[in-house]
């Protein structure tokens, strides 16, 4: 339920605070004094369209902000869930209006669409108004109220998921079906295709592994000859080791006959011949290292060639031929086995269908037996709201051809408002005013099945007077039971049954008294009987208003 409501700078109303309870709560004023302003901040913060000229002059921007109160398993937090939004707590809704035209939208603190505050706002509050239709005039709601009177939403949910069934198998056999005609056309392309790949059997990472191979090859053609001369000096005619060697036994000799001169040299000359001789069986090795077959080069550039020619024909990169061919070798299959897997997802298209339609058929019937039930249970609430002599009727037209997620089929609330005229849908044949009677019936009769937890009512007393206004006032007592509900309104029929009554009015406000703001009180018992004498009576209040006042408080809290 709504349990507070927050304005600052929208239109008239400067700044304002509103904490509201369940049961019936009642919003009255004199003509002007800003009561539809109260409606159309509550409608913002619920997502409404916003507009800058709902911003108080002279300000730049306005706020408004409706706290809710629902249970753990409300619709409205899996929404919110759903969209990525914290649900833990009460629910904050927050709208922001520039004078510009800009508006930004809250909830529960966190940035989210308007749209998304719209969805999540008409699961919470229903406002309805003389001339407002949104519970009428779409014919998918009066399915959906018919589904709600009879205990038949889950029931159409899983009829709901038993359309998509069917529907995605129709969706898989005409997929199945494009692919295999598609891949009938192509046949001959196909498996010559497929022998190809699969002789030629590209591997994951192949074309990697050969470029490696063969420019370490090129690498190793490059260096060889200069390793090769290296050898060439080391162990050639010319290498130095055969002179190196001559020249340190000489001076090796001559070291005994000077003592202490050659030792070292000698020494030095052996060092030089060791790291020779090491370095020849590097050379060597070095050498052996860059030795390859120049056919093995010659089968990898060919291997890399054939590999890379199949990807320009096919037109995918290389390390995309083995998926080329794993997904054409499918294919081949499905054109094999495709007739045999055809038959089998058109049966499986017929299995869903005859599904769906038999919980159609079913729920058709439930839905054509509560039609008379919500009749009856509308009828029995119209006498009293001076509707004696008009008929609602709940037509339920089945079309099997017509099948969609919610049934086979159209659900229409019609009306006949006297005798001997033609009926016809409620929208086009009601007025203004039993348009409202026939809505307010009809929640009654919904009580708190497929309805919003706050309710608002503006103003659907207008036009009607003593019993009629009494009869509204009954059954808006009886709904605030079921839900919490809000009405504007000017009769005192209505007034006198509310369990928290506001007033509404407005003055002069701010250190010179130039500007002017709408105020919201709450009334206690002595002046809200004041003002509902004031309703009665008009503006010269009389005793005689003020015992009727009376007297209707005191029926108003007898029948709470």
């Amino acid at each position: 339920m709504l349990v507070q409501l927050s304005i600052r700078d929208i239109v008239l109303i400067e700044r304002l605070d509103l904490a509201f309870e369940n049961g019936l709560s009642v919003l009255t004023g004199e003509t002007g004094a800003g009561k539809s302003i109260l409606l159309d901040s509550l409608s913002l913060a619920l997502g409404g369209r916003g507009d800058g000229s709902l911003v108080r002059h002279g300000e730049d921007k306005g706020q408004v902000t409706a706290v809710f109160d629902v249970g753990g398993s409300h619709p409205a937090r899996a929404l919110l869930r759903g969209n990525g939004v914290d649900d833990d707590g009460d629910l904050i809704f927050r709208r922001v209006q520039s004078a510009d035209g800009r508006t930004r939208a809250y909830i529960n603190d966190q940035p989210v669409s308007v749209q998304l505050m719209r969805q999540v706002g008409q699961l919470m509050v229903e406002i309805h108004g003389q001339h407002d239709d949104r519970a009428l005039i779409d014919t998918d709601a009066h399915r959906t109220l018919l589904d709600a009177f009879a205990g038949l939403t889950d029931e159409a949910l899983s009829l709901g998921d038993s359309y998509r069934r069917w529907r995605e198998a129709e969706r898989a056999f005409k997929v199945h079906k494009a692919k295999v005609e598609a891949a009938a056309r192509e046949a001959d392309y196909l498996r010559s295709s497929v022998e190809e790949l699969e002789t030629l059997s590209p591997q994951d990472g192949e074309e990697d592994d050969l470029a490696d191979r063969r420019a370490q090859m090129q690498k190793s053609e490059r260096i060889a000859g200069d390793i090769a001369e290296a050898s060439e000096f080391l162990n050639g005619n010319a290498s130095p080791v055969p002179l190196i060697a001559s020249m340190m036994r000489r001076l090796e000799r001559k070291s005994h006959e000077a003592p202490g001169l050659l030792e070292e040299t000698v020494q030095l000359l052996g060092t030089a011949l060791d790291t020779l001789s090491s370095v020849q069986m590097e050379v060597e090795a070095a050498l052996r290292r860059t030795e390859f077959d120049p056919r093995e080069l010659e089968r990898v550039e060919e291997r890399l060639f054939a590999l890379r020619a199949a990807g320009r024909k096919y037109s995918v990169p290389v390390a995309d031929l083995p998926a080329l061919a794993e997904k054409m070798v499918a294919d081949l299959a499905d054109l094999d086995a495709g007739e045999e897997r055809l038959g089998q997802l058109e049966a499986a298209v017929g299995e869903a269908k005859a599904h769906y339609h038999h919980l159609a058929r079913a729920l058709s019937e439930k839905r054509r037996n509560a039609a008379s039930a919500l009749s009856d249970a509308v009828m029995a609430e119209l006498p009293a709201l001076k509707l004696e002599r008009a008929r609602f009727m709940v037509e339920v037209t089945a079309d099997s051809e017509a099948a969609t997620a919610e049934g086979i089929d159209t659900v229409e609330f019609h009306v006949q408002t006297n005798p001997g005229t033609r009926p016809g849908p409620i929208m086009k044949v009601a007025s203004g005013g039993e348009l409202s009677r026939f809505l307010l019936a009809l929640k009654v009769a919904l009580a708190d099945k497929g309805s919003a937890p706050t309710l608002v009512f503006d103003e659907i007393d207008t036009g009607v007077g003593g019993a009629v206004a009494d009869a509204i006032g009954q059954r808006l007592k009886r709904l605030s039971d079921k839900v919490q509900v809000l009405s504007v309104t000017h009769a005192p029929q209505v007034a006198a049954r509310a369990s928290t009554h506001f007033l509404i009015s407005k003055g002069p406000t701010g250190d010179n008294g130039e500007k002017i703001a709408t105020r919201v009180a709450i009334m206690e018992p002595d002046h809200r009987r004041e003002e509902i004498a004031r309703m009665l009576a008009g503006a010269s209040i009389t005793d005689e208003a003020r015992a009727a006042a009376a007297q209707l408080l005191a029926a108003g809290n007898r029948a709470g």
